[in-house]
């Protein structure tokens, strides 16, 4: 049998406006700014960037899916919303939210847990990111009536390190990237467990299948194109075949705006999707499984360490995409390294900025790299250069600071006026 696991990530970050040093001159108050361009007029707007992506992707892989789920009760598909992404959905889009939650609610599939303001806490500070994880996981309950069973961490930033937590606060499992370095011989399509877990299991991607869709679908020079409905579960069969040395689970890990926006409806992503599922199902040995139905039916076939930190992100799959460049690495410190005037500001515009402010995507859009992985990197870019985007955030950072000293200095005493006789 050949078990199909799509998951399906959906984030929009808070992207900041155009924000000048000289914004940051007396701007010791500590009353709310205006960082993020929801009320700007320019193509950095969130809200505009929001609804144009629910209407070319969201929208209508929503209701591709629910069609489908209704046509096929044994498909499933499973979701991780960051917390950015749900805020905006309800303030801007709230129609395409409750199209969400009507596919959550049809039972065939599975919210994920993963870090509320999609950042990379774990790394810099497990204090917040606990704080992050209880947040989304109250944020799921609330908006899909689901307590999360598996997690995944913002850009499938995983190591052994987070196996272990993983295990320790009692979720089923956790995704990863089935890297080829790190697994030698071992193939991606089994389950397998963190060293140091007891009960957590560990899913990995199929990068190939996966990036087949996500990256190549559209590309002429592929030697896969044009990628088909039938030849893609052709491929998924050659794993039934042969699945003592190719495995027996295919984790189809993807961003969701793949369908529509990364690969445009002409491209005919779309009909690709509509067929896809009668096209694996044809296949009697063949089945789809949320995360937790995989756990639940596959016994682990050994442990893998990983040991370093492995992404889903470039040729690398390491952290260097967010801190392989000076300014990542000056930014984040200078972001982390304010978590102690935060606290002691005690003013929850403040925290709410800083915490926006770890969103992965602001330390992305600084990356430096310009090989084969340049064009993804500039996908949903508002600024013209890396060099920009750092200025634009150390600048923000530095207003915060001061909006931090203006909450806790005590107030000026007042001076009494009174006349002076000669």
């Amino acid at each position: 049998m050949a078990t199909v696991c799509f998951y399906f990530q959906v984030h929009q970050p808070h992207r900041l406006r155009p924000f000048s040093v000289f914004e940051t001159t007396g701007s010791t108050t500590p009353e709310p700014r205006d960082y993020f361009s929801d009320s700007s007029e320019t193509d950095r707007n969130n809200a505009r960037v929001l609804r144009k992506v629910a209407r070319k992707s969201y929208e209508p892989t929503n209701q591709t899916l629910l069609d489908l789920l209704r046509e096929h009760p044994e498909f499933r598909v499973s979701f991780s919303f960051s917390g950015t992404v749900l805020e905006q959905l309800a303030a801007h889009a709230p129609e395409t939210l409750a199209s969400f939650q009507e596919l959550a609610a049809t039972g065939q599939v599975e919210i994920l847990a993963e870090t509320y303001h999609h950042s990379l806490a774990f790394f810099y500070d497990r204090a917040e990111f606990d704080h992050q994880v209880r947040e989304h996981e109250r944020l799921i309950e609330r908006l899909f009536n689901t307590t999360p069973q598996v997690f995944r961490n913002t850009e499938l930033a995983y190591n052994d390190e987070l196996g272990a937590w993983v295990d320790k606060q009692g979720y089923k499992g956790v995704l990863a990237e089935g890297f080829e370095p790190v697994l030698g011989w071992r193939s991606p399509n089994f389950v397998y467990q963190p060293p140091a877990a007891k009960q957590a299991r560990l899913l990995l991607k199929n990068h190939k299948l996966s990036d087949d869709i996500a990256f190549r679908f559209s590309n002429e020079s592929w030697k896969g194109w044009p990628l088909t409905a039938e030849k893609f579960a052709r491929w998924i069969n050659d794993h039934n075949a042969k699945k003592n040395e190719s495995g027996e689970v295919i984790n189809l890990f993807i961003d969701y705006e793949t369908f529509g926006e990364h690969q445009w409806e002409d491209t005919g992503i779309f009909d690709f999707l509509r067929q896809l599922p009668a096209e694996v199902l044809a296949h009697p040995d063949n089945t789809f499984m949320t995360p937790s139905e995989v756990i639940d039916n596959h016994q682990p076939q050994g442990t893998v360490a990983m040991p370093e930190t492995v992404t889903w992100a470039d040729t690398e799959r390491d952290l260097s995409a967010w801190l392989g460049n000076d300014m990542q690495q000056a930014a984040v410190k200078a972001l982390y390294e304010l978590k102690p005037l935060v606290r002691e500001a005690k003013r929850e515009a403040i925290e709410e900025d800083w915490r926006r402010l770890q969103t992965s995507d602001h330390l992305y859009y600084m990356c430096t790299k310009w090989s084969s992985d340049g064009d993804v990197h500039a996908y949903f870019n508002p600024y013209e250069s890396p060099y920009e985007a750092f200025i634009t955030y150390m600048n923000v950072l530095a207003d915060l600071r001061e909006r931090c000293h203006g909450a806790t200095e005590p107030p000026a005493k007042k001076i009494e006026v009174t006349s002076v006789g000669v």
